[in-house]
């Protein structure tokens, strides 16, 4: 039982909440919001900014106290599930939209339009299409926009110009599942084996790779979402994960164009141009790795832009991600929200909470740590701003959203059977133990799952 699985399995066993808690009570009495309240993160690297946020909060709220406790994003929403069947699950959660559905319809999330409404939030003053990801089917809000993230390409400059390359030659590669087009040139031109030789001359030795062209991220999610691994392959064929989003029922696993672009993109570990998924999950992280030395190229999520500035000996650079067969760069637009458990024992205070977390008076703090882009525009701004003081150029993820190169991530009811599907699915093509054809049979198995919707 992999671990979507087993979160399924937990989530059912939770008593389903009663549906007025999960469209949401409690106006905004001040008068009772005191006392202490847990709030729940997955980014240790967010957690100064957001402790600031909640010192700030308690000194304007007396008799408030927010508890902020980290869990990893690996198993942050088994252990949420586990919290909620054990009774012990913490007021308000970092969520994630993928998720937020699951926990929804099952009645764990409290309905924030009271919180819009009393607060006057005005949803044009953030990230536009983030602040839409979070109302379910029955038109209930349940989370408040807390920040935006998209993809792009991270390289090791050192690494380009011992290639003979620059930055600039990164800016309109191009890439096709036939032969990988300008995009594997460049990867098989970067890597490296062991004996100097590189991946586009005679004698490269692909089971002995000193420098990868191409860095891989084993996580959770690699087979249905493959954010940061290859979304940006397949949307950029034109391909869409389902029939409408969010909330599709007719998902297209079985395409030619999905099949194909993981079918390519696995042969990048046979061509020793990218490590093997073995490799990859053997508990080196893809930032470990290339702050190691052993990828010259990567492609990663804004959300941990900072971290590869931050290697000993290696100067990185940012650059945008490659143009597929479509004519267009396509990178995933997710954005994170706040939400209030129905289980929570002090409720007035968790909204009051999640409001708090969706102001500027919080946003600009998040935005002067220069981690994460905040989902409030003001702030967003002030985060590229701190980011550029910090000596990082961010640009290439604004301008992409700016240009319109982004689809939304995926919501979906039965998301986390979606997972439990394709994860393995994808995983036993990526070791060899099964073609990319039998990715048709996962892709019907996920069709069963919408069959009665």
């Amino acid at each position: 039982m992999n671990k979507s699985t087993r979160y399924l399995a937990a989530l059912a066993a939770v008593p389903l909440l009663a549906l007025t808690a999960c469209a949401g009570g409690g106006g905004g009495d001040d008068a009772s919001a005191s006392g202490e309240i847990t709030y729940w993160l997955w980014d240790s690297n967010q957690q100064v900014a957001y402790q600031q946020c909640a010192t700030d909060f308690e000194a304007a709220n007396d008799g408030a106290s927010v508890k902020i406790e980290q869990y990893g994003y690996d198993d942050y929403f088994q252990t949420l599930t586990t919290s909620l069947v054990g009774g012990n699950a913490p007021d308000v959660i970092t969520n994630h939209p993928s998720f937020f559905p699951q926990l929804a319809s099952t009645g764990q999330l409290l309905g924030l339009d009271d919180v819009v409404e009393s607060e006057g939030i005005d949803f044009d003053d953030y990230q536009a299409g983030i602040p839409e990801l979070w109302v379910g089917e029955d038109g209930v809000r349940y989370g408040l926009p807390k920040d935006w993230d998209t993809v792009a390409t991270i390289y090791n400059a050192g690494y380009l110009a011992e290639a003979g390359l620059t930055p600039e030659s990164l800016q309109n590669l191009e890439w096709n599942p036939e032969d990988g087009g300008t995009w594997e040139d460049t990867i098989a031109h970067l890597s490296v084996d062991v004996n100097g030789v590189r991946g586009d001359e005679p004698g490269y030795d692909a089971k002995n790779v000193e420098v990868y062209g191409l860095g891989l991220k084993s996580k959770s999610g690699i087979g249905a979402f493959g954010q940061t691994q290859w979304s940006m392959y397949a949307l950029s064929t034109g391909w869409e994960y389902a029939d409408k989003n969010p909330f599709g029922t007719d998902f297209n696993y079985a395409d030619d164009e999905y099949i194909d672009t993981i079918a390519w993109w696995r042969s990048l570990t046979e061509k020793g141009f990218m490590p093997s998924y073995q490799a990859a999950s053997s508990g080196v992280g893809i930032k470990d790795a290339y702050g190691a030395g052993s990828y010259a190229l990567v492609t990663d999520g804004s959300w941990n832009a900072r971290s590869y500035y931050g290697f000993t000996g290696i100067e990185s650079g940012i650059a945008p991600l490659p143009i597929g067969p479509s004519g267009e760069r396509v990178g995933i637009l997710n954005g994170l929200a706040d939400s209030v458990l129905a289980s929570s024992e002090n409720p007035e205070l968790s909204k009051k909470w999640v409001a708090y977390l969706a102001s500027a008076d919080c946003q600009d703090v998040v935005a002067e740590a220069a981690v994460v882009f905040p989902a409030l525009n003001s702030s967003s701004e002030k985060a590229r701003e701190a980011f550029s003081a910090a000596g990082l150029d961010v640009s290439v993820y604004y301008d992409a959203v700016a240009a319109g190169e982004t689809e939304l991530a995926p919501i979906a009811n039965h998301w986390v059977d979606v997972l439990a599907i394709m994860e393995p699915a994808v995983e036993s093509v990526l070791i060899f133990e099964a073609e990319p054809e039998s990715l048709k049979e996962a892709a019907a198995e996920v069709d069963k799952l919408f069959a009665n919707d």
